[in-house]
């Protein structure tokens, strides 16, 4: 089976060094296979979208050589088969309609890193059928009814496995203002995409079984899940503005070459023995996750200094 991988950046602000770490493990673990790579740009966090963001994230990937097959997909644009899995999911009773905080529902409109994942939910709202939506008055989401937590064998952390019961509980897959959940719109256009292999920042692990539960629900083809560590700063916290300034396009306007920051990112991951100019595709015999480092890589002045404009 021919491998198809994908790249699935979000236009909620600048691409920075630990995007571009991830982007550059899913391409090439893709295209060492002789596999092909979609690009689909996941908008669906409408409030949060910048506006120059889908264009700057375009410009970020040319210039590092991380090309795509195929026309790019726009997630919001996939909206009627949302909708559709949405109502698969009703028939079937497996989601329920929640009228519980607000705040407690927006957090399911972006991907749910760890740092953001709450307490479990109490299941307030299980008791309903999907037919009592028609006779509530208040807003609603619609959760997933978790009964059981799928392991899978991750392709860099190996056999995983996570009690969503303790880890969330039901989730939210249709948010209240009309709009589907990350983790709904993820598999379908997953599957859409003919997508066979997910590698993206083990921030995203405990997804992974919320995502087999929907495939399994759907009845659609469930891709391999790869989970790399991310960059972090000094304190240990995903990349960030409170890290200094490491926006792609802040290291383009300095005259930093794609090569160089691509030469650190290979440092990085352990396939040069110091940072040196090179291309994506210089990389690819020299792609292997084994050599990846198991803890997240930390953005200390040895990193920094490799890159920093100027």
């Amino acid at each position: 089976m021919t491998t198809t991988g994908r790249l699935a950046p979000s236009p909620t602000g600048a691409q920075h060094l630990g995007n571009a770490r991830t982007y550059l493990l899913a391409w090439l673990s893709a295209r060492s296979k002789g596999g092909t790579v979609r690009l689909r740009v996941e908008d669906i966090d409408t409030p949060r979208n910048k506006p120059d963001a889908v264009g700057q994230l375009f410009d970020d990937l040319a210039r590092l050589g991380l090309d795509f097959d195929g026309e790019p997909v726009v997630q919001s644009a996939n909206l009627d088969a949302h909708v559709a899995a949405l109502e698969v999911l009703k028939r079937r009773e497996l989601v329920y309609p929640c009228t519980c905080t607000r705040s407690d529902i927006a957090t399911a409109s972006a991907a749910p890193h760890a740092e953001h994942e709450g307490p479990a939910y109490p299941g307030t709202c299980a008791f309903r059928s999907a037919g009592d939506a028609a006779n509530l008055a208040r807003p609603f989401a619609w959760r997933f009814r978790v009964t059981h937590s799928p392991a899978f064998v991750d392709g860099f952390r190996g056999p995983t496995a996570i009690d969503l019961r303790q880890a969330g509980g039901d989730f939210v897959v249709w948010r209240a203002y009309d709009a589907p959940a990350y983790q709904l719109a993820v598999v379908v256009d997953d599957a859409a995409m003919g997508v066979t292999e997910v590698l993206r920042g083990d921030d995203l692990v405990p997804s992974t079984p919320r995502q087999l539960l929907l495939y399994e629900a759907l009845g659609l083809p469930a891709p391999s899940f790869t989970h790399v560590p991310l960059v972090v700063g000094a304190d240990g916290r995903r990349l960030a503005k409170r890290h200094g300034d490491t926006r792609l396009q802040t290291y383009w306007k300095a005259g930093v070459t794609p090569e160089s920051v691509l030469g650190t990112l290979a440092w990085s991951c352990g396939w040069l023995a110091a940072p040196q100019r090179v291309t994506a595709r210089e990389l690819l015999p020299r792609f292997t996750l084994a050599s990846v480092p198991p803890t997240p890589w930390v953005a200390d002045e040895r990193f920094l200094r490799a890159t920093r404009p100027g």
